[in-house]
């Protein structure tokens, strides 16, 4: 089993997360929090020279309907959106919702995993293009 899914983009760094939040969007997720992690860590006085922008995603009320199926899958939200350079080339990455669930032995909640999975899929693919 994939534990991540990723898409290549022959947009750069910027226009890749700018394309992500718009595409997030459309398919009916919001952008709850970002971090630049090469700016975070020059901020603590450490030098970490790749460009790495952490999105936290969210579907509210898919966040609520899961959070009352088992409180504890809280643990996997918000859901992570990753864009990153690896050797030069920009990527957008995030964990699977259906792995993470899956470690969980989490059955009763397989379709809304899927159907976020499906969701967060189409916007990368989407803000890829």
């Amino acid at each position: 089993m994939d534990f991540i899914y990723e898409v290549k983009t022959s947009k750069s760094f910027n226009e890749a997360i700018n394309s992500i939040k718009e595409s997030l969007i459309k398919n009916e997720f919001g952008v709850l929090w970002e971090m630049n992690v090469k700016d975070k860590l020059k901020e603590k006085g450490v030098d970490f020279n790749k460009n790495f922008q952490i999105l936290e995603v969210c579907n509210p009320q898919k966040a609520k309907n899961v959070l009352e199926e088992n409180i504890q899958v809280g643990y996997f939200l918000p859901c992570k959106i990753a864009v990153c350079e690896i050797d030069g080339e920009v990527m957008i990455g995030m964990p699977k919702p259906t792995s993470l669930l899956g470690m969980m032995e989490e059955t009763k909640l397989k379709d809304v995993a899927e159907e976020v999975e499906d969701a967060l899929r189409k916007a990368m693919d989407e803000a890829a293009k």
